[in-house]
């Protein structure tokens, strides 16, 4: 789900880096700075998981340009890290595609409201409802917020790329559904399962890397 350089009007990228700018200001008031500077290991974490995602976001899959299919990845991310966290490390992986050619400056903004914090926010939306209305059971949190959530927030991107791909008038809306809409549903599955898999293997040999995951309250006190 990512935007090409040129399609969008101007209009859009204002827009969305008037939206994008605060949260990712909030985002980076609100990181643990000084955990993250004398803990050498969630920093050896952190910078990897920033660039497997900018590996990952280079892989992607389309017909034509803006309707692109790749992995997200920010399920798993916004679950380990936290939303903020999360939020630096998509804007990290958006800027090391630009830096290698993959993505332009003029598509920074839209890319970033639709791939990185419009994903971590249904995942973050998805966690809350889960903690406040469900038993708090470790196979209720992993299927629920890492399959589920995953799945979720990728056809969240998806739509918002595809609406604002109509709305600018870039394509018709018979075209974005032809293309892209339509295999939503194919892809949620998928981006499910890997986040899924990701978070099974996290939490069933480091419970603790993982920031939204209290131990005491889905497993010891069951």
């Amino acid at each position: 789900m990512s935007i090409s350089v040129g399609l969008l009007s101007g209009y859009w990228f204002w827009l969305s880096l008037l939206i994008y700018l605060p949260v990712l200001g909030y985002a980076l008031y609100r990181v643990p700075w000084s955990i993250l500077k004398s803990n050498r290991r969630l920093q050896h974490f952190f910078l990897g998981a920033t660039v497997f995602l900018m590996v990952m976001w280079s892989m992607r899959a389309g017909i034509s340009p803006g309707l692109g299919i790749h992995f997200l990845g920010v399920t798993a991310l916004t679950l380990i890290f936290g939303w903020d966290l999360a939020i630096v490390a998509g804007t990290g992986a958006l800027l090391g595609m630009i830096l290698i050619g993959r993505e332009g400056w003029d598509s920074l903004p839209i890319n970033a409201v639709c791939s990185v914090l419009l994903p971590s926010m249904v995942t973050l939306l998805v966690l809350k409802v889960v903690e406040a209305k469900l038993t708090k059971n470790f196979f209720v949190y992993l299927f629920l917020c890492g399959f589920f959530g995953a799945g979720l927030s990728a056809a969240a991107s998806g739509l918002a790329t595809g609406t604002v791909l109509w709305l600018d008038g870039v394509y018709t809306w018979a075209k974005i559904n032809h293309e892209y809409i339509q295999y939503l549903p194919l892809i949620m599955f998928p981006e499910g399962l890997m986040n899924g898999i990701i978070m099974t293997g996290i939490l069933v040999f480091h419970p603790d890397w993982v920031r939204t995951f209290d131990a005491r309250r889905y497993i010891d006190e069951q």
